[in-house]
């Protein structure tokens, strides 16, 4: 980074960290079952993940840092705050939220690994954003510089002062990511300086939106202060920021408080009257993730009703075989039931990650397999191909078709390095460090083990204090080992996740199905002894007493399995999808030279799957006469070619 806003980062006075924690914030109970353990007692040695996240660390957050200093996210800050002169920099009205999620993605590094010098520089990062907060909490730069003009790429907004034309305006969007890192920031410094930002801004808020005489009766155009609401109130303790958070949601559909902004904004019903999920897939999954917060919170039945509704009719009848969400390119919005095309797919990068968050919650919720099981789809295959190997270039949708002509991912037809909106890069960084917080959760003295990679971890059960070890070559391989080691020995209960596709189910629901079912069984053995009828709900159920040292080894059968989609899915008719273990597989092109338009499958077709460390990364590749496949997820890593997902298949 060049110039003035470099000048300003590196030589602004930091308040010296002990003077920046206060006393009198606390920890509300988030009222879930289950409680993530924290990625600060997660430490991950995995040889799939941990590359993945270096990548992001040491490549990613670097790249965006430099992109937002180029195109002028930093200078806005300064610009509103007087400290710059000029115009408003940039193309979206919503361009503030990258610099928040790249503290938050550094937030994340941070608590898992303490490192002084990022800790400076999201300090840097946090006084910028002081800068051009106004006096009142009030935090839009584009609004603060020139309210009458906004951003130039960004026809929607008309011309006016702070709070017209919310349904497009982002000035709530903004807010709920501020608030989102804000409170992420907390955790990992105990510095206040950013909270207090979202706090200033969040007591505005209140202070402007509701029912009350000289408020504004409206909720937002693009959901996520929802969930950034409830965030700083599981933080502060302020019941204003939960009651401001279900204002907002209980008003969305009721015209008597609003001109309804329509189906694309999911406001278009009462929420507790949708149940099948429409309109923008990232504002979607990001508004059911809120409902399911306060679902929890407030025990609310008719809430927690509606999201069970939703997410039925998403995993029947809405959700890629990558596990990506949003059918049509137009409105980046879901389609109609069954409406999955491939080669205009748009299956948002940020879609993805919005859908594991709302998958996260709903198994703290309840503890159910089959949320981690969209989740472990979606991770692996359509949330990781949004990120290239080399850490700089980005897939905004995720296609599952190439022509190598149609310029699907916002005029390009590969991996661009970067966005006129550029939401999906750095909600890749503010999600990806934060992954370990995945593997692991627990209830009382019961651990669940959700995911399968390569850490040790140090959980605090109710009466237990426990550190495991996973040894593994997931998703190559599927053997893991665990070493468990309790302070000292003692009984409790270690639920082991036995993934969808190893119990012969592609996706919950009739979606997707197996040509044929796997009859090789799932195995467990505790300090080598297998052991038999400990299943229970999809996890292998060990209560015992646990003594130092205890070993327990999983085997999940991986095979070269065929896929077929619901004969309701006229796209995928009288063709298959091959996957390996989670992993759905890809043919480019590049692999197959001079057949690739005569690939065929039968039912009957065997595959060679082997090991290629010096390709894509290392991946294992799927072979045979006919084809060569990839993880799906490293396609478009090696230029511009055409590549499918589904391949025509003789009989289905």
């Amino acid at each position: 980074m060049t110039g003035g806003v470099l000048f300003f980062m590196v030589s602004c006075k930091q308040q010296p960290k002990e003077e920046q924690k206060q006393q009198g914030e606390v920890n509300v109970a988030p009222d879930y079952a289950l409680e993530p353990v924290n990625i600060q007692n997660v430490k991950l040695k995995d040889e799939f993940w941990l590359p993945i996240i270096q990548r992001v660390q040491e490549k990613t957050i670097e790249y965006a840092l430099a992109k937002c200093e180029e195109e002028g996210r930093f200078d806005n800050f300064l610009i509103a705050g007087g400290e710059m002169e000029g115009k408003t920099r940039g193309a979206m009205p919503f361009d503030d939220t990258d610099v928040y999620k790249i503290i938050e993605g550094a937030s994340n590094s941070l608590i898992s690994a303490p490192n002084a010098k990022l800790e400076t520089l999201v300090d840097s990062l946090v006084s910028i954003i002081k800068v051009g907060q106004e006096a009142d909490g009030y935090l839009t730069t584009w609004r603060t510089i020139d309210p009458a003009n906004p951003p130039a790429n960004w026809v929607h907004v008309e011309k006016g002062e702070r709070w017209e034309s919310l349904e497009a305006s982002h000035e709530l969007y903004n807010a709920g990511h501020l608030y989102e890192a804000a409170v992420v920031h907390y955790k990992a410094t105990g510095k206040r300086n950013f909270l207090d930002i979202a706090i200033k801004n969040a007591d505005l808020m209140v202070a402007t939106f509701g029912d009350g005489e000289g408020k504004i009766a409206v909720v937002p155009g693009h959901q996520i202060i929802e969930t950034g609401l409830i965030k700083l109130y599981q933080v502060t303790g302020k019941e204003e920021y939960l009651d401001l958070s279900k204002y907002f949601l209980d008003n969305r559909g009721n015209p008597e408080n609003h001109e309804l902004f329509g189906p694309y904004s999911q406001d278009h019903l009462p929420v507790i009257a949708q149940d099948e999920v429409v309109g923008h897939a990232v504002r979607a999954v990001y508004m059911y993730a809120a409902m399911t917060d306060i679902a929890a919170i407030q025990k609310d039945t008719s809430y927690l009703d509606a999201v069970n509704a939703l997410w039925e009719n998403m995993v029947n009848k809405k959700m890629y075989i990558t596990g990506g969400i949003g059918a049509k390119h137009d409105g980046e919005a879901f389609g109609e039931n069954y409406e999955l095309p491939n080669l205009t797919a748009y299956n948002e990068t940020c879609a993805s990650i919005g859908d594991v968050y709302w998958n996260h919650r709903l198994h703290n919720l309840t503890g159910d397999v089959k949320y981690f099981d969209v989740i472990e789809r979606t991770l692996y295959n359509g949330l990781i191909s949004g990120l290239s190997l080399d850490g700089q270039q980005f897939f905004y949708p995720n296609a599952l078709e190439s022509d190598g002509v149609y310029k699907f991912n916002q005029g390009a037809c590969t991996r661009k390095d970067w966005f006129d909106c550029s939401c999906c890069p750095t909600n890749v960084i503010r999600f990806i460090p934060a992954m370990p917080g995945l593997i692991y959760s627990k209830q009382d003295d019961t651990l669940f083990v959700n995911l399968y990679s390569s850490n040790t971890a140090e959980v605090q059960l109710k009466n237990h204090t426990v550190e495991v070890g996973q040894e593994t070559s997931y998703p190559w391989n599927g053997k893991v080992k665990f070493t468990v080691n309790p302070n000292e020995a003692g009984e409790f209960t270690i639920k082991l996740r036995i993934p969808g596709w190893a119990r012969n189910e592609v996706l919950p629901g009739d979606l997707y199905q197996y040509a044929s079912t796997n009859e090789i069984g799932n195995k467990i053995f505790i300090n080598e002894e297998q052991q038999e009828g400990i299943v229970d709900n999809d996890y292998f159920t060990v209560t015992r007493t646990w003594e130092p040292g205890d070993e327990v080894e999983l085997e999940f059968p991986m095979s070269v399995r065929k896929v077929i989609a619901n004969p309701k899915v006229e796209e995928d008719k009288e063709k298959m999808s091959l996957e390996y273990g989670p992993i759905v597989y890809a043919v480019e092109e590049i692999d197959n030279k001079g057949k690739f338009d005569d690939i065929q499958l039968t039912e009957s077709d065997e595959f060679k799957v082997q090991m290629q460390p010096e390709l894509l990364g290392g991946v294992k590749t799927i072979s045979n006469e006919k084809l060569t496949a990839i993880p799906y997820y490293v396609w478009s890593n090696r230029g511009i070619g055409k590549m499918k997902v589904w391949l025509p298949a003789e009989e289905n």
